[in-house]
């Protein structure tokens, strides 16, 4: 197959064909009738599909041109046209002429004739034709030979998907978690007084604190992972309406392998079409993980702009970094802008999972038709959350320091360190010493003393917070 460069040299516009008649289309554009249909139709706001699902969709479609010529169904020539032009919508030089909204036709066919009919002006192209002649590349005949909307669509959104998670997200969230691991560890020695509804509670060290960030992290990287086992089943080859009408026996079957062996991914069919095309259950699951990585991601965020409130009247544990000027009245004054960035990318990943539950519970009979929704969803969220946690990590969690001198502060000013008394003077004693504290501004110790319960030699000896803290892990 000869190199023909990319894009067509001409102005104005060109007639293209469907089943409803003569179309004018941009004459520089691989696109044909049907998607100029729909752009003329459903202009609405600028939310266009995202490019990884045309990018993904066009691995479905070259795994479909190869098994069709390998069963003889699809000529050489033809074949070997299509698959180069799959090439070049899987490789991102086609982006510019995937121009559809999302709000489209929940079934995703008018992005599915996006794809056939560049594809096929493509390899009319490549092959020496006329572009918007059909001949001798069908979109329909040729590069939707066995398929469906109904089937490549949600096909092309799992690929999509789980190339977003392994090759984004997952790597970004790894790295995040390592990061606070490393904090975790370095400070593990670092007491500090801990907190329970807002109020001053028993010690706990700085590393313990950040360990329960990191696993926190690590649950949800396990159950995003977890979630991809029903994404690798894929619907391709139950065409319409999951019969596999029009396409043949053990299609299927090449279809998921190929798709396999051209992404490094464990791809197989789905082993009931009909609950894979009726239902969009895999990608609600999947978003909900990303949820639940939204929730603890909004945890580590809060926690660490609120230990570093200050720095002078605030809580001031943390030294965050300072990235950039945090007002345009109030000199020297820096906010916490990575923790709030990551909060608020939270709140829309949560907000858009709302949106996918919902969108995934409309399944109709054979076929679930709010597909382009939960597709751009989902890879929004999960490109914004991988985004968000490497700027996150390395503009703030890596940079981030201990203010050691205030943290000392306030373990020595707890009143909660009573509780290390109560075995020994009761419960009811200890509580009174504690108020009493309070009630006359004295330290605890100064308290204890008071009340005559306990000696300073008696105090210092069970009062320590260093032998307060325990572990708090597996088998402490």
């Amino acid at each position: 197959m000869p190199t023909i460069p990319i894009g067509i040299d001409a102005t104005g516009t060109r007639t293209e064909t469907d089943s409803m008649g003569a179309v004018q289309v941009p004459a520089d554009r691989y696109w044909g009738a049907q998607t100029q249909r729909s752009l003329h139709h459903f202009s609405i706001g600028d939310d266009r599909m995202p490019k990884e699902l045309s990018r993904a969709y066009g691995i479905v479609k070259k795994a479909a041109a190869e098994v069709n010529r390998t069963d003889g169904r699809l000529p050489a020539d033809k074949a070997e046209a299509i698959i180069q032009a799959t090439d070049e919508v899987i490789s991102g030089a086609l982006d510019a002429h995937f121009p559809l909204y999302v709000w489209q036709t929940g079934s995703g066919t008018q992005s599915n004739m996006n794809l056939n009919e560049v594809i096929s002006n493509r390899a009319i192209q490549l092959l020496g034709g006329k572009i918007g002649s059909k001949t001798p590349v069908h979109p329909n005949d040729d590069v939707n030979m066995c398929q469906s909307s109904n089937d490549t669509f949600p096909s092309a959104m799992h690929v999509a998907t789980v190339l977003m998670l392994d090759d984004l997200l997952l790597p970004q969230i790894e790295e995040l978690a390592l990061a606070i691991e490393e904090k975790a560890e370095a400070w593990m020695g670092v007491v500090k007084i801990g907190r329970t509804h807002l109020e001053d509670a028993v010690p706990l060290t700085v590393g313990q604190e950040w360990s329960g960030y990191a696993h926190q992290l690590r649950d949800a990287i396990r159950d995003i992972e977890a979630s991809k086992r029903g994404l690798f089943e894929i619907a391709a080859g139950g065409t319409a309406v999951g019969t596999g009408i029009t396409a043949p026996r053990g299609f299927s079957e090449k279809i998921a392998a190929r798709i396999a062996a051209l992404t490094g991914k464990p791809f197989i069919t789905a082993p009931n079409k009909f609950a894979a095309q009726g239902s969009l259950d895999a990608m609600t699951r999947t978003s909900a993980a990303l949820r639940g990585l939204a929730v603890a991601l909004m945890k580590i965020a809060n926690d660490m702009r609120w230990l570093a409130s200050g720095p002078r009247c605030g809580l001031g544990e943390l030294l965050l970094p300072d990235n950039e000027p945090g007002s345009s009245i109030m000199p020297g004054k820096v906010n916490p802008t990575q923790c709030e960035a990551i909060v608020m990318i939270c709140i829309q990943v949560i907000g858009e999972d709302t949106a996918v539950a919902f969108a995934g519970s409309q399944g109709n009979f054979e076929l679930n038709t709010m597909r382009p929704i939960i597709i751009n969803n989902v890879l929004h969220c999960a490109r914004i959350l991988a985004d968000g946690s490497e700027k996150f990590r390395l503009h703030s969690v890596e940079g981030t320091k201990l203010n050691e001198k205030r943290i000392s502060q306030y373990v020595n000013e707890s009143v909660m360190l009573v509780t290390a008394l109560s075995p020994v003077i009761g419960y009811d004693k200890a509580s009174e010493i504690a108020h009493t504290a309070m009630a006359e501004d004295l330290t605890l110790k100064e308290a204890a003393i008071q009340s005559g319960a306990v000696t300073a030699e008696d105090f210092d000896r069970i009062v320590d917070p260093a032998t307060m803290v325990g572990e708090g892990l597996a088998g402490s």
